[in-house]
C-alpha cells in the first residue's frame, strides 16, 4: 500500500479538532514523516500562527502515527494509546502562518519496551520552526 492511500483516521486515534496530521509521506525504521496544512480555527492557533503547544502536538501526533502505522498495517493490531512520557528538550524558533504546510519529521534515536525516544524537528520548506527531544510510551 502506497502511503498517500493511508487515511490517518487509520493510524491516528486523534479526531478533529484535535488532529494536527493530515497525511504521513515517509516512513521507514528510522523515519517518520508527516505534512499538515496549517488551517484557520483550529483550537491551537494563535493570532494567526499555530501556537508552540500546537508544535508539540503535532510533534505527539507524528510519534502516534509511526505507531499507528506499525500496528496497524505491519503487526495487524489495533490501535493503541500513547501520551507523551517526557520532553528532554524544546525550542521554538518560530509560529507558522495560517495557510503553510508544516513537515514534521521524528528520528528514532531508541525503541524499547514500548518506550519510544525521538528527535523532531517541524519545518516550513527548509526552515526550522521547532525542534524537540520525546519521549514517547505506548499503552
Amino acid at each position: 500500500m502506497e502511503l498517500s492511500e493511508i487515511d490517518i483516521h487509520n493510524i491516528l486515534l486523534q479526531r478533529e479538532p484535535m488532529l494536527l496530521v493530515d497525511r504521513l509521506i515517509h516512513f521507514d525504521d528510522r523515519f517518520t514523516i508527516t505534512e499538515t496544512s496549517i488551517r484557520e480555527g483550529g483550537i491551537f492557533i494563535e493570532n494567526g500562527a499555530l501556537s508552540a503547544a500546537g508544535m508539540m502536538e503535532n510533534i505527539a501526533q507524528t510519534c502516534a502515527a509511526r505507531i499507528g502505522y506499525i500496528n496497524r498495517y505491519i503487526l495487524k493490531k489495533n490501535l493503541k494509546t500513547g501520551y507523551i512520557g517526557a520532553i528532554n528538550s524544546y525550542d521554538v524558533l518560530d509560529l507558522p502562518r495560517v495557510g503553510t504546510t508544516i513537515t514534521t519529521t521524528a528520528e528514532k534515536i531508541e525503541e524499547a519496551l514500548g518506550i519510544l525516544l525521538v528527535r523532531a524537528e517541524v519545518k516550513v520548506a527548509n526552515k526550522i520552526y521547532a525542534k524537540a527531544e520525546v519521549k514517547m510510551v505506548e499503552r
